[in-house]
């Protein structure tokens, strides 16, 4: 939800229009943006349902403003994805089923998830994975701490470190080893510093793509 995932959201559902129809075309969007220092300072104090009225108020713009569906371009923030779909009568694209489509695709039952602390600690998205029949692991305590201390201190700010790189390799080894067979980059701003290549055995969802691809074929489709 911070800016730089806004922008690539933006900018991998252009290029997929584009890349159908050619020319100067691209994707018919509206897009509300957020204070993200009021999201992260809800996130930090646990106010969700502050958080929920900000981002329900938000999607009811755009409802307002003619969106045929919805998209929200964060993972974490998915913890109130059933206030904003309560508030709403057009459809939601909830990220986790999107994942979860890709992951029984490739057979895969279980997964280790990276992401925020809220993402790897809370039930809301072990849960949703669980109604799809997929087991999540995560990093332990300290990990967690880190992986998170990562994303809100640099990569949303556009920051990529290779010592934070490395971290995140470490981490992934540790989550293979406990028996994930594949694994969610369950941040959109994670895919700035890991990708495929990195661990070329160890199948990776990026939800960032995942997510972008449902809503391209959407676009397409209306």
């Amino acid at each position: 939800m911070s800016s730089e995932s806004t922008i690539e959201y933006y900018r991998r559902i252009d290029k997929g229009v584009n890349e159908v129809y050619g020319g100067h075309a691209a994707g018919d969007l509206l897009i509300r943006s957020v204070n993200f220092a009021e999201i992260e300072r809800c996130i930090r104090n646990e106010q969700w349902n502050t958080a929920a009225g900000m981002l329900t108020e938000a999607a009811r713009d755009l409802e307002r403003g003619g969106a045929d569906f919805l998209i929200m371009a964060t993972n974490t923030m998915h913890k109130v994805a059933p206030q904003l779909t309560e508030a709403l009568s057009i459809p939601f694209l909830h990220i986790v089923d999107v994942a979860a489509d890709a992951i029984l695709t490739e057979d895969i039952q279980t997964v280790g998830v990276l992401g925020t602390k809220t993402t790897m600690e809370a039930p809301f998205y072990r849960d949703r994975f669980a109604s799809h029949g997929i087991e999540v692991v995560t990093p332990d305590a300290e990990e967690r701490e880190a992986v998170d201390t990562i994303i809100f201190d640099e990569l949303t700010n556009g920051l990529v470190r290779e010592d934070s790189r490395e971290l995140y390799l470490s981490v992934i080894d540790t989550l293979t080893a406990k028996g994930a067979e594949g694994l969610v980059l369950g941040c959109t701003e994670i895919e700035m510093l890991v990708e495929q290549s990195d661990r070329p055995s160890v199948p990776m969802f990026d939800t960032t793509a995942l997510h972008t691809e449902r809503a391209i074929e959407r676009c397409l489709s209306e």
